[in-house]
């Protein structure tokens, strides 16, 4: 099945039938990893380059590659790399590009993906640029949703937390956008409103939202996304310390709803554990999903789906 792109930076160059494709095939994916993987990628050569902390989205990465027959490659932090030395990323992804066959790159600096993607000899995907984007979360994402609610379209969808710099709900935003009848409630303190970026966006499509501050609002939605306050992201300490433990979803109001929770983790204190045992509570059938999904763009960039 091709994709419309060669390299994967941002959820907005996605078509819907880029995402339908890449659904099916992940689904399909799921049956391969059920006999143990297969062999289509022998011989193929992913890169893994994480110049920012990573537990799921690179593990998830190099997982798929190992299921399907392929090898990995690694460079974990600025530190261990040529980056810290002073090297451009642009030298970094040619010359990595002289030894994998497709590389996955997260990296702190927003814009540093479509930087490396100019300059790939082979397919690049972005496993996330500091506050900016990160598309293969927003797939797995949507895949989890079509799972967890049987469609995509005529959902309303809350995001909660940290929506100024999280870049897993800047991403879905912009994929959802290409789907029907779809509306959103954002969720956050003042400080961390959704960027214009994401607001413009729906507006210019007559995508439908509303913001407040009360987390109650999410309980009648179909889906409820938490996101965790980035301590990473503030250049003000205190500022964090004064927002971190602004939400905490507990169990309590959720039971009787019908609301799917997500969150893309790791979590900080913003759901409680006793929202685990709740059928509802999806986060964890989330994570899993991360594997068959970058299976799937795996194996369709590389031509093997």
């Amino acid at each position: 099945m091709p994709l419309s792109f060669k390299h994967l930076t941002s959820t907005k160059q996605l078509l819907r039938k880029d995402t339908d494709s890449i659904v099916q095939v992940a689904a399909e994916m799921e049956a391969v990893l059920k006999k143990g993987g297969d062999n289509r990628l022998a011989k193929k050569v992913l890169a893994s380059l994480f110049y920012e902390p990573s537990t799921r989205t690179r593990l998830s990465f190099e997982t798929a590659m190992l299921r399907l027959g392929g090898s990995v490659i690694t460079a974990d932090g600025f530190q261990f790399s040529s980056l810290y030395k002073g090297e451009t990323v642009e030298d970094t992804i040619t010359v990595v590009g002289q030894y994998a066959d497709i590389i996955c790159m997260r990296h702190p600096e927003q814009g540093s993906a479509d930087r490396a993607a100019a300059v790939s000899p082979v397919p690049f995907i972005n496993a996330g640029d500091g506050p900016g984007q990160h598309p293969t979360q927003a797939l797995l994402d949507l895949f989890t949703i079509q799972k967890e609610r049987k469609r995509i379209d005529g959902l309303k969808i809350a995001m909660a937390g940290d929506l100024r710099y999280g870049r897993t709900v800047h991403s879905l935003s912009f994929l959802l956008g290409l789907y029907k009848d779809i509306s959103f409630v954002f969720i956050s303190p003042k400080e961390l409103t959704m960027p214009a970026k994401v607001t413009d966006f729906l507006q210019e499509k007559g995508i439908p939202f509303e913001e407040t501050d009360k987390l109650a609002a999410s309980y009648d939605c179909d889906v409820l996304y938490m996101t965790r306050v980035q301590e990473e992201r503030f250049a003000d300490h205190s500022e964090y310390e004064r927002l971190k433990n602004k939400y905490c979803l507990t169990a309590k109001p959720l039971k009787g709803k019908k609301v799917t929770v997500m969150h893309p983790l790791p979590r900080v204190g913003e759901i409680a554990t006793d929202v685990d045992a709740l059928p509802t509570a999806a986060y964890f059938r989330q994570v899993r999903n991360g594997v068959p999904v970058r299976m799937a763009l795996l194996a369709m960039l590389l031509n093997a789906a």
